[in-house]
């Protein structure tokens, strides 16, 4: 008889330290009853589809979940196959903050890069 082995596969999305930091920030400042920060691609913007990070109260069936020293990360199940390969940092200069994407699925962008298309 073959003995199978498995082995742990590695997350869908990739986090920088500036990444998980952030997370651990928003978890320390989360509204009552919030579990972790999600991660989904709603259809959005002039390309059709958009990042958005938001709190969670209750995991979902299908979500791949990351735990980050600062707290859990869920990457919302029917956005993972949008996602795979990529990285996510938080990057903060003189005039904006927030979450950059570095994804190896996106064909294109829209100009004011608020959305993506596969």
């Amino acid at each position: 008889m073959t003995e199978t082995k498995t082995r742990a596969r590695p997350a869908a999305v990739a986090l920088t330290g500036n990444a998980e930091e952030r997370i651990a920030k928003l978890m320390a400042a989360a509204p009552e009853g919030a579990i972790g920060v999600r991660l989904s691609t709603p259809r959005r913007g002039c390309s059709g589809l958009a990042y958005s990070v938001d709190y969670v109260t209750e995991e979902q069936k299908f979500d791949e979940k990351i735990e980050t020293p600062g707290g859990t990360f869920y990457i919302d199940g029917a956005s993972v196959l949008y996602l795979i390969g990529s990285t996510m940092d938080w990057v903060e200069d003189d005039f904006a903050a927030g979450f950059v994407f570095e994804n190896p699925n996106a064909k294109g962008a829209c100009g004011c890069g608020e959305s993506f298309t596969v």
